[in-house]
């Protein structure tokens, strides 16, 4: 049996823009209906949704059959947890909160196998290698691995390149929400220093050879990002799309409501 194909990390290495949803129920089910509306790829969010290894581990084989790729957010660069997803088959990860260079090649490390990481090495367990049925899964590993690091502050900002330089990473992504905060400007990604700041980002990261990220869930500064030189590209998420529909539908039948009440009490004359 073969390597999987890590055909996400193919694409970034093509400049080809790649369109993303965050996945924040923390449900299977919910994973596999977004999985068939076509996105490039699903970010299936552990540090901010309520998301274990087993619920991560579900998601993941709802998705598998279809062409969306998925995308693991842990909720910190431990490199045990780390271990675990890359051994229930994540091939892609996004590490939040990255703030230098040091960190960044720590997290590397801790998705390499020894001598040239400090992953640990239990593949007959783990269905990254189809539990040993991968063809020199051991030695081939990294070769589909793809790392993206978060950069969401200003120290993270201030370091962002010796974080991009370090071999190993693929591609850095922009927090905008963080990154708002720690601007003095919480609650305002979209605010014009933080987004000066994240068209900065992009275009050095860009310029260093590699990929660069956001979050965008307006489509105008999606495509200001896109435009600037961003490829993979978040914009929207599972949690925003349910809640703003059920308002919205929910809306539409009160007004229908009150129209209806007008009509009755017009009639009444």
């Amino acid at each position: 049996m073969k390597l999987p194909v890590n055909l996400f990390k193919k694409k970034l290495a093509s400049d080809a823009v790649q369109l993303g949803l965050w996945s924040a129920l923390a449900e299977p089910y919910a994973a596999e209906i977004l999985a068939t509306a076509g996105y490039d790829w699903l970010l299936i969010d552990g540090e901010h949704a309520p998301n274990d290894l087993r619920q991560v581990l579900l998601q993941l084989q709802a998705i598998a059959p279809y062409a969306t790729h998925p995308i693991v957010r842990p909720v910190n660069d431990d490199p045990a947890l780390i271990k675990q997803y890359l051994d229930v088959g994540v091939q892609t990860l996004l590490v939040p909160m990255v703030e230098t260079g040091e960190q960044a090649r720590s997290i590397v490390m801790a998705t390499r196998y020894p001598p040239h990481g400090i992953r640990g090495v239990g593949s007959s367990l783990a269905r990254a290698s189809r539990w040993n049925a991968v063809d020199q899964y051991l030695q081939h590993a990294a070769d589909e691995l793809c790392l993206l690091l978060q950069v969401e502050n200003q120290r993270g900002m201030h370091h962002m390149d010796e974080i991009a330089a370090v071999d190993g990473v693929d591609g850095v992504f922009f927090g905008p929400a963080d990154l708002s905060a720690s601007l003095g400007h919480l609650g305002q990604p979209n605010h014009p220093a933080v987004r000066a700041a994240i068209e900065g980002g992009i275009r050095r990261v860009r310029a260093m050879g590699k990929a660069a990220g956001v979050l965008a869930t307006d489509p105008a500064v999606a495509d200001f990002y896109i435009s600037c030189g961003a490829s993979f590209v978040g914009v929207g998420a599972d949690t925003t799309l349910l809640m703003r529909s059920a308002i919205a539908l929910r809306a539409r039948f009160d007004r229908g409501a009150e129209g209806q009440a007008r009509g009755s009490a017009d009639s009444a004359y």
